[in-house]
């Protein structure tokens, strides 16, 4: 049987969304105040302090951004950057239909390699092809923005 935390994923809904955002408010306020970025920090349970879990700086930093997302309501995933993809997971990604990615592949819009006869992409190349789109699409809305400024229609 799944469960909505199966693997590296925790579905939108699954935590509880102000407990959350306590975590994450207590977590930037001991983020705040501690500002050496080389010592590993030390979390106590609530219950009992026998034995605290050591984490990396940046593990925590990372585990606040999580919480804000969980705390809006929203699911997250933890992904390594040297992940290989299918293309039904990049076509997620993407938010775009398997047979349109296949076309930005065959492109060349987006690398990939044949494994066999099934392609797969490497995830950084995936989130690059989308930093690409979404700038391209930023742009085009401040032109057409501009464009309207400029015959006053705005």
């Amino acid at each position: 049987m799944a469960t909505a935390t199966e693997g590296r994923k925790i579905a939108p809904g699954t935590v509880d969304a102000q407990s959350a955002e306590r975590a994450l408010r207590r977590i930037r306020d001991y983020l705040a105040h501690t500002t050496d970025t080389t010592t590993d920090i030390s979390i106590l349970g609530e219950v009992g302090s026998h034995d605290p879990l050591v984490l990396p700086r940046p593990t925590v930093e990372m585990f606040a951004a999580m919480l804000a997302t969980l705390a809006n309501g929203q699911g997250v995933q933890i992904m390594p950057v040297n992940a290989i993809v299918s293309t039904q997971v990049a076509a997620d990604m993407l938010n775009v239909s398997r047979p349109y990615l296949i076309n930005l592949l065959e492109k060349g819009e987006i690398p990939f390699e044949l494994v066999g006869r099934h392609r797969r992409i490497k995830f950084n190349d995936v989130m690059g092809y989308k930093r690409r789109d979404d700038s391209e699409r930023k742009d085009a809305a401040d032109s057409l923005a501009a464009f309207d400024e400029d015959m006053g229609l705005l």
